[in-house]
């Protein structure tokens, strides 16, 4: 029985339109099944991206040729094509320059006498992009195939519509998956977002969030590591006209630097190694809502630049493709160090700071807001006294004295670890578990006033001059040390005792020259 060889190539390529198959590996059987109906040199598939075509697939060619982008206005061949409804075979002395003059493999030499044909592909009566096929012998395609190519390009369309179409929907199943997961950690967040104290510095800050809030401006939160730039961050968003979209958060010195962009901007599949599939960026995920950068003065110059292009002009590209997403997203950015200064020292970028700086708002320290220490210290024991399963958890009245008289260079965080663990102490003190657990100052484990004292070890004697940079790097690395001390070394334990993150832990000891652990 005699098999028709445009069956036998198509009815394969219905198949996999069932299966489920990465984009790439169905473009490359799509072309493995041209050239078994059109045995040929070379094949290639070409999306057509406003003014260029962009290889999607090539067989017959050289790798490289993935990584070109064939302007229409530099290869005449290639605007023929999408010229006309139907394929197109040149003639093989054609004057027109060929694109893939040594591209092609096994074959160094100049293309000057070939065969080479193609054909548009359009998707919805819009024309998407070519198929295209090329033969080392001038005599290779005739009537037939260019009948045959036309039927081919067809089906083609309709495997890349499908291919689309079902990435599109993987994509959007990864936004949601991704979105409710950022729902769900609010969520679970909801009940610790309430901004606590009365002291003056306390109340100057709410005024300034509810003044700003109601704008779109961008907003540089500043302030020592553990004052709460996050909580501050989520007041913002929450006081403002894009509440009900989510508040997307990226701590940029919590990634490896070869990670921040994809996290920033998304990447597509193949664009690095592990990149298995197309991933939307936390701008793609926070679109019609907020992000919130945390350590912004932590990113990479080469990521800055790219964050300023996305903040000017609201566009941004994947990693990996040339494709631009446009967003609507306002940005609230959070540092503990001062930027100006980074600016100076060449570490960031000064456009960058400014863009981000629109509205600088600075969060007290905890030392600067008075008996807002023992408002917060009532928080945390109320949100341990369930865990501890007792009727009441308080302070005495020397624990208070003691927490009033500490400087607190870890600040709120600080001061929440320091409540949890003085709270199990207290209660393994006890041996049996009472209905009211008082905590003490043995409980605390707090020596007042050290960190002032170090920080005037630091100073020199009256009338010297004071390296104020060299005094701050001493104090951060005996703070360190005798975090490290507590902890018998575990850099795990030290980070919470200090209120850092670990990754945040270990490159600040690099900097300061200390060996930490990895």
């Amino acid at each position: 029985m005699t098999t028709n060889p445009l069956l036998s190539a198509l009815l394969p390529l219905v198949d996999d339109l069932t299966r489920d198959l990465p984009d790439g590996e169905r473009y490359r059987r799509l072309l493995q099944s041209l050239r078994e109906l059109m045995p040929c040199d070379a094949a290639a598939l070409l999306r057509l991206e406003d003014d260029q075509l962009v290889p999607l697939a090539v067989d017959g060619l050289s790798t490289d040729t993935l990584g070109r982008r064939f302007k229409l206005a530099e290869h005449p061949r290639f605007t023929a094509l999408l010229a006309r409804n139907g394929p197109t075979r040149f003639a093989a002395d054609s004057g027109l320059p060929d694109p893939y003059d040594g591209l092609v493999e096994g074959h160094r030499g100049h293309l000057e006498v070939h065969d080479c044909m193609g054909c548009p592909l359009f998707i919805d009566d819009r024309p998407w992009g070519l198929l295209t096929l090329d033969a080392l012998d001038p005599s290779r395609f005739g009537r037939i195939d260019l009948d045959n190519l036309e039927t081919f390009a067809r089906l083609a369309a309709a495997t890349v519509k499908a291919t689309e179409r079902l990435s599109s929907l993987a994509l959007r199943a990864e936004n949601e998956h991704q979105l409710a997961e950022t729902y769900r950690q609010a969520a679970s967040q909801a009940q610790s977002r309430e901004l606590i104290g009365q002291s003056p510095a306390h109340r100057r800050l709410l005024e300034e969030i509810e003044l700003v809030a109601g704008s779109d401006l961008t907003v540089l939160i500043s302030g020592e590591t553990g004052v709460g730039k996050e909580l501050v961050a989520q007041a913002i968003h929450d006081r403002s006209s894009r509440a009900n979209r989510p508040l997307i958060s990226l701590n940029c010195a919590a990634l490896p630097e070869t990670l921040v962009e994809s996290e920033l901007f998304g990447h597509v599949r193949g664009a690095f190694s592990g990149a298995v599939g197309d991933r939307s960026g936390k701008f793609e995920l926070a679109d019609g809502g907020s992000l919130f950068l945390d350590e912004v003065g932590e990113l990479p110059l080469s990521v800055q630049a790219k964050l300023l292009r996305v903040l000017q002009s609201g566009q941004l590209q994947r990693v990996g493709s040339d494709r631009e997403h446009r967003v609507d997203v306002r940005v609230l950015a959070a540092t503990n160090r001062n930027l100006a200064d980074e600016v100076r020292a060449g570490r960031f970028r000064a456009d960058l700071y400014h863009r981000l700086s629109v509205y600088p708002l600075q969060v007290p320290p905890l030392r600067e807001r008075g008996r807002d220490i023992l408002l917060l210290a009532g928080y945390f024991l109320e949100q341990n006294r369930p865990r501890l399963r007792v009727r009441s958890l308080r302070l005495a009245a020397d624990a208070q004295a003691a927490l009033l008289a500490y400087d607190w260079p870890g600040n709120v965080r600080e001061l929440e670890h320091l409540i949890g663990r003085a709270a199990l102490k207290a209660l393994a003190a006890n041996g049996e578990r009472p209905r009211i657990l008082s905590i003490g100052t043995a409980d605390l484990d707090l020596q007042p006033r050290r960190p002032a004292e170090r920080q005037a070890d630091a100073v020199a004697a009256p009338g010297a001059a004071v390296d104020l940079r060299q005094a701050l790097d001493d104090y951060q690395r005996q703070l360190i040390a005798a975090a490290l001390q507590r902890n018998q070394d575990n850099w795990a334990a030290a980070a919470r005792d200090l209120g850092l993150d670990r990754a945040n832990l270990h490159r600040l000891a690099r900097r300061l020259g200390l060996k930490s652990a990895t």
